[in-house]
């Protein structure tokens, strides 16, 4: 029973060794997605804003001056770095923990990104539960960086007269919270846009005359990855690897089943005797 249970254990740290690799190879693959979409945000948010201007509410676009348009356009872009920095920011603080890792493999864990608040997290990376969950909140914070930037961008279309003005503060944030529902959906129409009807108390009340249709910024992952053949490749690049952690947690809490089950027999054995 000593053999078996010393097998189970050395089948475990190899295990950990085959993990930690995948931890490494996970945070090397969103290091180069998170730059690439970054970028492309950038770029989406742009043409979004261009189509909102330009066909959504040409007039109101038009009404503005020269100034004002110039103005409106440089927010827009300086919003869009912003957001991609944000993205770097999320993976950067892992790189030194991860690297560190690769040179000394007899070190168990290292410094992860808790993305759920942007504080670093001691994550033993060898923990194939642990990698996920990290993996899980990079996601989740990435998308809380979309709506963000969706929210922030039509504010500064409201406030520059592009955007209607009677739209109040809610219609906006429920517009940004629409674009998480169905974030990894492709949807008809003009990307990273969302069309509303809504229904505005008004004093005159006559037929229709309390909805109005608006379109305001939506920035959604799914449609930012089909636009870029780059960052759909890095995206597939990442499922790929996700694949091989679910594939070796299953083995790992597999080896694990089996020495509790061992050294449940050996405690047994060891307590047992005859009246």
């Amino acid at each position: 029973m000593a053999r078996a249970i010393e097998r189970i254990e050395r089948d475990i740290e190899a295990l950990k060794e085959a993990i930690r690799a995948i931890a490494i190879e996970l945070q090397t693959a969103y290091a180069s997605y998170l730059n690439t979409l970054g970028l492309a945000v950038r770029k989406q948010l742009i043409l979004a804003s261009y189509h909102l201007c330009t066909q959504g509410y040409p007039e109101n676009f038009l009404h503005l001056s020269l100034n004002q348009r110039q103005q409106l356009q440089q927010a827009i872009r300086k919003s869009g770095q912003v957001a991609a920095e944000q993205l770097l920011a999320c993976i950067k603080s892992d790189e030194a923990g991860l690297d560190k890792e690769e040179v000394d493999k007899e070190v168990a864990s290292s410094e992860l990104l808790d993305t759920s608040n942007s504080q670093p997290l001691t994550t033993d990376t060898s923990n194939p539960i642990e990698v996920a969950k990290w993996q899980h909140n990079l996601e989740e914070t990435t998308q809380e960086i979309l709506k963000k930037l969706s929210h922030d961008a039509n504010l500064l279309l409201q406030k520059s007269g592009v955007l209607p003005k009677k739209l109040p503060e809610p219609i906006l944030a429920a517009a940004a919270a629409a674009a998480s529902e169905a974030s990894g959906e492709v949807m008809p129409g003009p990307p990273n846009l969302l069309n509303l009807v809504i229904e505005i108390e008004n004093e005159q009340q006559s037929e229709d005359s309390g909805l109005t249709q608006i379109m305001a910024i939506n920035l959604r992952l799914g449609e930012i990855e089909f636009a870029d053949v780059t960052l759909s490749s890095e995206r597939r690049q990442i499922r790929s690897i996700l694949v091989k952690l679910n594939k070796l947690g299953r083995e790992y809490q597999k080896k694990h089943r089996e020495r509790a089950i061992a050294e449940a027999e050996a405690a047994w054995r060891a307590s047992w005797f005859e009246d």
